[in-house]
């Protein structure tokens, strides 16, 4: 069932009012999941009278599986990747019909596939959301769940500790190791490759644990640990990560890799920061099996990548890949060497962290407690003999000149900038204290990027937005007829958020000969930016309009995403 037509049934009955509904669609929109679950969540509706709602308003029985000890025969007749695609479960069968409790019994396409599957006859019984879950949990995964690994920790008697106490960290050691806290934490990392997550946030509060996924660019809440755990669960993380866990008033860094199965390693780049009510942990999930090193499938348009792929095989000057954290800057930069990466050529990199490692590039590890920084490793570069050099991050005047005098001196530098967009990248050069001419003669070309949701393709359906309002997006008016607006619906697949992946918008800005004059001549960004516009070169909302057009992202990542253009 649609979640507005669940909306308006369940206001029509009284069940809920008019701001508890919107209230429930925003933090759907934010978390993912069925409405249900986030109106029972919100404490607007229990799970049981969505169930016993569900139930007459499709003429069918409720049931509270909690109540049922399913036997194994049933369990096995459908897979658990098609119960946790439908979040259903089997409950019985009789003769040559087969009972299956759903969250959603409006779901044709799951009770076909049931049907197909099977060679039963499907008859649907409701059960609420949370209850499909356990029994999932409890029938089909026989490694812990969450809702195993919570009830073990109740058991466990840990006391929270006053910040401003010594801490005795041999106890705070053998805390870490208790099987539920090692179950706990082993869980949470396996869970987030499960859901696709990049990055996993641990996060205290003052009187609140919680644990959060960032899912396709958006963060998710996935679970709240006792706040007892708190420092057993992040003493846990850090002597995984080989940090200091007698440390708890610095910022620590670290790296935690696993094996799974079938010989994949995921690597986990781990940051400790301690805030007001103890330490944040923030784990980025380094997966080189998915790393994307065809520049073809990017996202960048034909004429940006044509002029992309043009600048980076010159054999001197300076390559800048530009956007914030998380903007997906690395895989540019990799994918670009991995284009260049042949026995011909000498490439040493600097990086702050090494994210990946590849074989035939020299990758240098920076360590600032010891002046190893990217000035020191650039410099020690230059007498390596290279022909190509990538610097992680320009941050500061030192590493800017030196980058500029090496792609001046007949070596290809590659580099990122945290910056906006690409007329702005220019004046944030000037700002360390580049010359201008040095800037308009060693910068070959600036690329800025973002990364927004690409649509499910599965649930993607025709949206109605306003003439007027695509035009003040920027859509030309000119094309506002043939424009094609689509949005993701939600279904099994995408989790209902109606998104499935992440898709770039690139501005890719060539040095013209124009642009350098502008430069010369100490233009701002503005008119950098308007005359850019006018040699061809696509602004980030102008690049998201058209992967909008495409049916791959949708008016709201749009916004979202990339601002308008002046």
């Amino acid at each position: 069932m649609a979640a507005n037509r669940l909306g308006e049934l369940l206001v029509r009955n009284k069940l809920i009012d008019e701001k508890q509904l919107a209230k429930a669609l925003e933090e759907q929109k934010a978390s993912g999941g069925r409405l249900g679950a986030s109106l029972v969540k919100l404490g607007y509706l229990k799970e049981e009278d969505l169930a016993a709602f569900l139930s007459r308003q499709y003429g069918v029985p409720s049931i509270n599986l909690s109540e049922f000890e399913i036997d194994e025969s049933v369990i096995k007749l459908i897979p658990p990747e098609v119960v946790q695609k439908y979040q259903l479960m089997p409950v019985n069968r009789a003769g040559s019909t087969l009972i299956v409790a759903m969250a959603d019994p409006s779901n044709i396409f799951a009770i076909d596939d049931i049907k197909f599957m099977t060679g039963y006859n499907v008859e649907v019984v409701v059960a609420a959301e949370a209850s499909i879950k356990t029994a999932i949990d409890k029938y089909y995964d026989q490694s812990a769940s969450f809702d195993d690994v919570m009830g073990d920790l109740d058991d466990i008697d840990l006391e929270v500790v006053d910040e401003d106490d010594e801490i005795d960290s041999s106890e705070l050691e053998k805390a870490s190791e208790d099987a539920p806290v090692v179950k706990l934490v082993n869980l949470i990392l396996t869970d987030a490759i499960k859901k696709g997550a990049s990055d996993i946030h641990i996060e205290p509060y003052e009187k609140s644990f919680r644990v959060r996924y960032r899912i396709d660019g958006v963060l998710h809440e996935v679970m709240k640990p006792p706040l007892k755990l708190k420092n057993a669960l992040t003493s846990r993380v850090k002597i995984m990560s080989e940090m200091d866990i007698s440390e708890r008033r610095l910022p620590q860094d670290g790296r935690i890799k696993i094996k799974l199965p079938g010989g994949r390693d995921m690597d986990y780049r781990v940051s400790c920061l301690p805030t007001l009510f103890g330490e944040k942990i923030v784990l980025r999930l380094l997966d080189k099996s998915n790393l994307q090193l065809d520049m073809t499938k990017l996202g960048y348009e034909e004429t940006s990548l044509k002029w992309f792929k043009e600048q980076i095989h010159k054999p001197f000057g300076m390559v800048l890949v530009t956007g914030p954290t998380g903007s997906g800057k690395t895989v540019s930069l990799y994918s670009a060497l991995g284009e260049l990466n042949t026995p011909s050529e000498n490439i040493s990199t600097a990086e702050d962290p090494v994210e990946f490692n590849f074989a035939g590039i020299n990758q240098c590890q920076m360590h600032d407690e010891i002046g190893l920084n990217f000035a020191a490793a650039l410099r020690s570069f230059l007498r390596q003999d290279p022909d190509i050099i990538m610097i992680g991050e320009i941050r500061d005047f030192e590493t800017a000149e030196i980058g500029v005098k090496a792609a001046l001196t007949g070596h290809l530098v590659l580099s990122t900038l945290h910056t906006n967009d690409c007329p702005s990248t220019v004046n944030r050069l000037l700002n360390m204290g580049i010359e201008p001419f040095l800037v308009a003669s060693a910068v070959n070309l600036i690329t800025g990027q973002r990364l927004g949701r690409r649509l499910c393709k599965e649930c993607q359906v025709p949206e109605d937005i306003p003439k007027e309002t695509l035009l003040q997006a920027g859509v030309p008016e000119s094309d506002l007829d043939t424009f094609n607006s689509y949005k993701g619906e939600g279904c099994a697949k995408c989790n209902d958020t109606g998104y499935k992946g992440r898709v770039g918008f690139y501005q890719v800005m060539p040095m013209f000969e124009e642009l350098r004059e502008l430069i010369l001549a100490g233009a701002n960004t503005a008119e950098i930016k308007r005359e850019s516009m006018r040699l061809g070169v696509k602004t980030m909302r102008q690049a998201a309009l058209t992967k909008m057009d495409e049916r791959i992202t949708s008016f709201e990542e749009t916004l979202r995403c990339t601002i308008a253009d002046d």
